[in-house]
C-alpha cells in the first residue's frame, strides 16, 4: 500500500524556516538589492556564506558520510519557500538541489564525485549544471554547453553533459558570457565549452539518468519556490490593502477586491498542497515523484503569476515603480514560469503519466 503523504510541516522545518527567513530580513532590504542590481551583479557573498555554511542550508540532500546534514527534500523545500518570499539572489536552487541531486545520481561515485559534494555540502564550492534554465525533465540535453543557464556566472564548477558522459568543468576553463535577463535576481549566461577539458565523472548513461533526478529534484522544488512567492504577494497585498484607503474606507473593503483576494487565498493554498505533495515525494523516493513533480509545476507557475500580477494591480501605482519589491517577484514568477519546463509541458508529461491524451 502507498504511504499517504505527509504535507504538514514538522517542528524541525519551522524552525528551519525561522533561521532562514530572520536572515533573509537582516540581508535582502530592498533598497540593497536594487542597488545591486544596477551594478549588475545581484549576488551578495555574504549572504550565500550565511546561508550555506552558518545555518548549513547547502548540505540538506547530501548525506552525512559525505559531509553533508542527511536531511531530505521536505527542508530543502522550506529554504527554497523563503528564498521565493525576498527573491533573494542565491544560486541555492541551481547548486545545492539540481547539481547536488545530479551528483548523487551518479550511482558509481569516484573520487572527484565524493569530493565535490563535499564541497558543495560545506557551501565551499557553487557548481551549476551547463543547462538552459528551461530544460524539462526528460528533454534532450545540449552538449558542449548551452544558453540561458542560471547562476553560471557566480559558478565555481560547471557539470557540462556530453557524449562520453558528464564532465565538471572549472569556469575559467569556459567561456562564460552574461545575458540580458528578464528576472534580474537570478542572471543568466551562455556557456561555451571547447574540447573535453575537465574530469569526466560518468559515462553517458549514467549521466542521463542522474541528469534527469537532477532537473526532477530542481522541478520539484521549485514548486515551493514559487509558492513562497506567492504567498509574499498575497500577504503584502492584504497589508497594504487594509492600509490605503479610499473615500474614507480601506480599500480592501470593497467587495470586488474582496473577491479577488479570496480567490488568490484558495489558489496559494492549493499551490501549497501541490508544493509539498512534491517536496515529500522527492523526500521518501515514491513511484509517484514524476505525477508529483508535474502537478505542482502545471499549478504552481500560474499561481505565482496570477499572485505577482494581483500585486502589482492592487497596489496601483505605486506597485508600478522601481523602489517597490513588487516587480522583482513579478519578474521572479514569470522566469520560473518556463524553467524546469513550462506549465503545458509539464501538462504533457502528467497525460503520459496517466496514459491520456494530451490537450491541444
Amino acid at each position: 500500500m502507498t504511504a499517504q503523504p505527509d504535507l504538514l510541516y514538522t517542528d524541525t522545518e519551522d524552525h528551519l524556516r525561522s533561521a532562514v527567513r530572520s536572515l533573509l530580513a537582516d540581508r535582502t532590504d530592498t533598497r540593497g538589492l536594487l542597488a545591486r542590481i544596477e551594478t549588475g551583479d545581484p549576488y551578495d557573498p555574504a549572504l550565500w556564506t550565511s546561508l550555506a555554511t552558518d545555518i548549513g542550508a547547502a548540505g540538506l540532500l547530501v548525506p552525512e558520510k559525505l559531509g553533508g546534514q542527511g536531511a531530505t527534500h521536505r527542508e530543502a523545500a522550506v529554504v527554497l519557500e523563503e528564498l521565493g518570499r525576498a527573491a533573494a539572489p542565491a544560486p541555492y536552487l541551481t547548486s545545492s538541489v539540481i547539481a547536488t541531486e545530479t551528483l548523487l545520481g551518479l550511482a558509481d561515485r569516484n573520487d572527484a564525485v565524493t569530493a565535490l559534494l563535499g564541497d558543495l555540502a560545506a557551501g565551499r564550492t557553487v557548481a551549476v549544471l551547463a543547462l538552459p534554465l528551461a530544460t524539462a525533465p526528460g528533454a534532450s540535453l545540449p552538449e558542449g554547453g548551452a544558453t540561458a543557464v542560471a547562476d553560471a556566472a557566480i559558478a565555481d564548477v560547471l557539470l557540462v553533459p556530453g557524449s562520453d558522459g558528464l564532465r565538471v568543468v572549472q569556469r575559467e576553463d569556459a567561456r562564460v558570457e552574461p545575458l540580458t535577463s528578464f528576472d534580474l535576481t537570478r542572471p543568466l549566461a551562455s556557456v561555451t565549452v571547447e574540447g573535453t577539458p575537465g574530469v569526466r565523472l560518468a559515462d553517458a548513461e549514467t549521466s542521463r539518468t542522474a541528469v534527469r533526478r537532477g532537473l526532477l529534484a530542481g522541478a520539484g522544488l521549485l514548486a515551493s519556490e514559487q509558492l513562497g512567492l506567492a504567498e509574499w504577494c498575497l500577504e503584502e497585498t492584504v497589508r497594504y490593502t487594509r492600509e490605503r484607503h479610499q473615500f474614507n474606507r480601506p480599500v480592501g473593503s470593497f467587495q470586488a477586491l474582496k473577491h479577488r483576494l479570496a480567490q488568490l487565498w484558495l489558489e496559494v493554498a492549493h499551490a501549497r498542497a501541490a508544493a509539498r505533495n512534491a517536496a515529500d515525494a522527492l523526500a521518501t523516493e515514491s513511484a509517484e515523484v514524476p505525477l508529483a513533480v508535474s502537478v505542482a509545476q502545471a499549478y504552481c507557475s500560474r499561481v505565482a503569476v496570477h499572485a505577482a500580477e494581483e500585486c502589482i494591480q492592487m497596489h496601483a501605482g505605486i506597485g508600478m515603480t522601481w523602489e517597490h519589491p513588487a516587480h522583482l517577484r513579478l519578474k521572479r514568477a514569470k522566469a520560473d514560469e518556463i524553467a524546469l519546463g513550462t506549465p503545458g509541458r509539464h501538462k504533457e508529461l502528467l497525460a503520459d503519466l496517466v496514459s491520456l491524451p494530451a490537450p491541444r
